[in-house]
């Protein structure tokens, strides 16, 4: 640690590592970002299946999701995301070459995708702000793995830097789909048993 102010360190860091703090910055807040994506669709699904509830069940139930996710949402979620997406203009403003690259262009097109999950989770938190329910409990957590597939395809190429590099954590994660599917509906099944 040095006894420099801190501007003195900012301002060292901006004069040869500039990149590398944007970096940095841009793996933290997408970090940040995909616990949220985790999570949320979480909240979703049990505030969907807690309408299966006693009346007093539902109301407390429904008002503590709410509220849970509003807060996941507003305060982690969207904040991080703009934070991710900004230190990767940042990036991409200091290394222009990067957009040249096949890989980074690949890495785009899939953060384009999951900028439209992210948007389409934001559609799904509108709807059951106000009591609307799109999907079933089993219908998100389908979808809820569409950040995972996502994940997995963005730090392959990234870690990979070439077009193929996606392939193989697009593979790995479909065969994980498949488990987590056959598992869903096992756990659904399961739990329709114990209600009976």
């Amino acid at each position: 640690m040095t006894n420099q102010p801190m501007h003195f360190v900012f301002l060292a860091t901006m004069d040869g590592n500039m990149l590398l703090a944007a970096k940095s910055l841009h793996i933290i807040f997408v970090v940040a970002w995909f616990a949220g994506l985790f999570y949320v669709p979480r909240l979703f699904i049990y505030h969907t299946e807690a309408r299966d509830k006693s009346q007093a069940e539902r109301e407390i139930l429904t008002a503590q999701y709410k509220l849970m996710t509003r807060r996941l949402w507003f305060i982690i979620t969207w904040p991080a995301c703009i934070l991710a997406v900004g230190f990767a203009i940042w990036m991409l403003v200091l290394y222009p070459p990067y957009l040249q690259m096949a890989w980074m262009q690949v890495k785009l097109a899939f953060v384009v995708i999951l900028l439209g999950y992210h948007f389409s989770l934001h559609w799904l938190f509108r709807k059951l702000q106000t009591d609307r329910y799109p999907m079933t409990g089993t219908q998100l957590r389908f979808y809820n793995e569409l950040a995972t597939i996502l994940l997995f395809a963005i730090v392959f190429t990234a870690v990979y830097k070439n077009t193929s590099g996606w392939y193989y954590g697009v593979l790995g994660i479909v065969g994980l789909g498949v488990v987590l599917s056959i598992s869903i509906m096992l756990y659904k099944k399961a739990r329709n048993r114990r209600r009976s």
